[in-house]
């Protein structure tokens, strides 16, 4: 292939790329762009955010700490110590923590999960000054039901498949 002819093509393939643009532009469709903060992206209710915890309506979490999630988690990125209890039906988590830093949000540990006790929000925007605060404990972690309805319905369709 001679030198030229790569020049040839990559300028062919910009002005298609031009036109293409011009032609979009001229008929008024709809930008592709998102000026983000200003306008905010829509979702998919199939979206991977950050890993909570549930928070039934009682104000308990819902985990039990069986350690499943922490098993699955490929980067071994969630830490669970299960507290001592007289109760031998119901189990929770003395600490629950998640380092987000080495997170990569792949979703094992929701599907892993037993109860629905972790799930993935739709929080994406995690970002911090320090490593210190990559590292989420579980009152950071909690959230009510009622915010993950659409998650949890989301995870219950997909049961029958």
């Amino acid at each position: 292939m001679r030198p030229w002819w790569a020049v040839v093509v990559g300028l062919w393939v910009s002005t298609r790329h031009f036109f293409v643009n011009l032609g979009r532009f001229l008929r008024g469709s709809q930008d592709f762009t998102v000026y983000f903060p200003e306008q905010r992206f829509v979702h998919p209710p199939a979206i991977r955010g950050m890993p909570v915890l549930v928070q039934m309506e009682n104000g308990k979490e819902r985990c039990v700490a069986c350690g499943l999630c922490e098993w699955a988690c490929p980067t071994t990125c969630i830490t669970i110590f299960p507290a001592e209890t007289n109760d031998e039906v119901e189990r929770y988590p003395e600490i629950f923590d998640i380092d987000m830093s080495r997170c990569m949000f792949c979703g094992y540990c929701e599907e892993a999960c037993p109860e629905e006790a972790i799930v993935m929000s739709r929080q994406v925007e995690i970002s911090s000054y320090s490593r210190s605060g990559s590292m989420w404990h579980k009152q950071d972690l909690l959230v009510p039901v009622s915010e993950l309805k659409t998650r949890i319905d989301y995870l219950r369709s997909n049961y029958e498949r």
